[in-house]
């Protein structure tokens, strides 16, 4: 079967940056499984694998538009100690969920400068060209359950 809208793929993966360091792999763990279609991956790997079949094995570069985006320089911020109300010790590499006006934003402490602290809301891997190397384990189609909730269900995925 090939990797078409609404099929379950499983795949073995290994990321790289450009300099080679391995940034996640799923080396010695299950495959990730995915909803093809549903947004579950970024764009630019889940487009190479679109029309692929199990045992099927490729090397993917996507770009920053087409992985986590470009740096937002509006994104890192200065705010002052005193946001982290009961937050004993603020460091750099802590992550806190910021409520903002878009809603719910992940921000990543990079800076803690007497009383003030700045953070990043960019994702971490923003702005990088990613390097995969994939295998594909396995595709079928997905359930009809799993279409509507827009994810996969049982073993790799969501138990509801």
């Amino acid at each position: 079967m090939q990797i078409a809208q609404n099929s379950v793929v499983a795949f073995h993966y290994t990321l790289t940056n450009d300099a080679g360091e391995v940034l996640d792999s799923s080396e010695g763990r299950d495959p990730l499984t995915y909803l093809h279609g549903a947004g579950n991956i970024i764009p630019g790997l889940e487009k190479e694998l679109e029309g692929r079949e199990a045992g099927d094995k490729l090397n993917v570069a996507v770009t920053p538009e087409e992985g986590y985006g470009e740096v937002q320089p509006q994104l890192v911020q200065e705010v002052p100690r005193d946001a982290f109300q009961g937050v004993e010790a603020v460091e750099p590499g802590m992550q806190f969920q910021a409520q903002t006006q878009g809603g719910p934003l992940m921000v990543t402490v990079t800076q803690v400068e007497g009383d003030t602290v700045t953070v990043d809301g960019n994702h971490p891997l923003a702005g990088q060209k990613l390097n995969f190397d994939v295998e594909i384990a396995d595709v079928r189609e997905a359930s009809q359950e799993e279409v509507e909730h827009g994810h996969v269900h049982g073993e790799g995925g969501a138990e509801h």
